[in-house]
């Protein structure tokens, strides 16, 4: 297929592909899939290899955010059962983060909900991942916090975070939509200002809450602008009790063609599979990692994920290798910008960041946000038998299994 070849030439060389060729990915047919994937992986392999990063998220503090973003089971007014508690103490983080790296994960996300740190938050989450960076030499700790004031990303980076996580999630057009309790803009003004302090900037999208192909290519051209060094792609995981409930529009085929979008768009960056996969991706989660260089590991915030040891199985079947310590996360070419951002931020006073250049992000799971509990009698739920295959649109809530355990319960984390 010319579109292909096209679009792989152009990866190769770091060449922006037009919106036309975009969109024409997202148009291709389900008899196209295994083409698409072997095109978008050859530029995958360019640039990442085999390799595969592990991230694992710490929601440091869930549910009862005050803002209205209508994807979220911990949005203002949310009827979701989701588990609810406030601030982790670092102890309890860092045991938390144990967890995930013990099983293979090279980065820990640290995740609150809420419009935005204070400073008294700021502070606490620095004293969080001194304790997490005391106790596991070389992690890289990312911060999603939410919105940033002036000042913050910096004293962030001083504490030695090395990455911050804000979402775009959809395009401009829609994102009034979405949420009406802050902006696009101020979503783009948080990225900038991670971007600015020296800190890996990350930055995503969620797919499926009713979006157009056009919207789709508009978020992913937009967060190509913004050149962050890391981008996960959630898919929606329709909470009962929130807005976009019934949106349940995704195939695993389409979720395939949306990181295939991703990764031409944004050939050398790595695209992380979020929040969602093993609802919409299902038993084609394999293939994904043809298109993707980063999963998180196990559970995400409000929403069970696979096993650990089923992530780690599913990588190695497929070929691939999980990222070690050691190896730095971008290309070199990217790697050397990121240190020069890095020294820059220094040279302008702020502190070092604390581990060698790399991917940002958390990414989170919003499709749901948090979730981790703080009462001892959350039980595990597991959710019932679910086929391979939904019809799109038809509604699914036995595919979502809320979370019920991690730190502050009683049950063992899933990683």
């Amino acid at each position: 297929m010319d579109l292909l070849n096209t679009l792989v030439d152009k990866g190769l060389r770091r060449e922006l592909p037009t919106r036309e060729e975009a969109l024409a990915v997202l148009a291709t047919s389900d008899d196209e899939l295994l083409d698409v994937v072997a095109a978008a992986g050859k530029v995958r392999r360019q640039w990442f290899g085999r390799r595969v990063k592990l991230n694992y998220l710490v929601n440091l503090k869930s549910g009862l955010c005050p803002e209205d973003c209508s994807y979220c089971s911990q949005r203002l007014g949310s009827k979701a059962e989701i588990l609810k508690y406030t601030w982790l103490k670092p102890d309890e983080a860092s045991a938390a983060a144990a967890a995930g790296i013990a099983g293979g994960a090279k980065r820990v996300c640290l995740v609150a909900s809420g419009r935005g740190p204070t400073d008294r938050d700021v502070e606490r989450v620095g004293k969080t991942i001194e304790a997490i960076k005391e106790q596991n030499e070389g992690v890289e700790v990312c911060a999603c916090l939410g919105l940033l004031s002036d000042g913050q990303a910096e004293r962030l980076k001083d504490a030695g975070a090395d990455a911050y996580n804000h979402n775009l999630n959809t395009s401009e057009a829609t994102y009034g939509q979405i949420t009406k309790t802050h902006t696009y803009a101020d979503r783009v003004d948080t990225v900038q200002k991670a971007h600015a302090a020296g800190l890996s900037a990350c930055s995503g999208l969620i797919a499926g809450m009713g979006e157009s192909d056009e919207d789709l290519v508009d978020v992913v051209f937009s967060l190509r602008e913004l050149d962050p060094d890391s981008v996960p792609v959630n898919f929606l995981i329709p909470f009962e009790g929130t807005p976009l409930a019934k949106e349940w529009n995704l195939t695993p085929q389409r979720c395939l063609r949306i990181l295939a979008m991703v990764r031409f768009v944004c050939p050398d960056v790595e695209v992380r599979l979020a929040g969602g996969r093993e609802v919409h991706l299902r038993t084609m989660q394999p293939l994904a990692l043809h298109l993707v260089n980063s999963i998180f590991l196990g559970d995400y915030l409000t929403s069970e994920g696979q096993a650990g040891q089923a992530d780690l199985d599913m990588i190695a079947d497929a070929g691939f290798t999980v990222e070690g310590a050691g190896t730095s996360s971008l290309p070199a070419h990217r790697a050397d910008v990121a240190a020069a951002t890095a020294a820059a931020g220094e040279a302008a006073g702020h502190g070092p960041c604390g581990s060698a250049p790399a991917e940002a992000g958390c990414g989170s799971a919003c499709g749901g946000c948090s979730g981790h509990a703080d009462t001892a009698e959350a039980t595990a739920e597991a959710a019932p038998a679910a086929p391979s295959q939904a019809e799109p649109g038809a509604v699914r809530p036995d595919l979502v299994a809320v979370r019920r355990r991690g730190a502050g319960t009683d049950l063992a984390p899933n990683a």
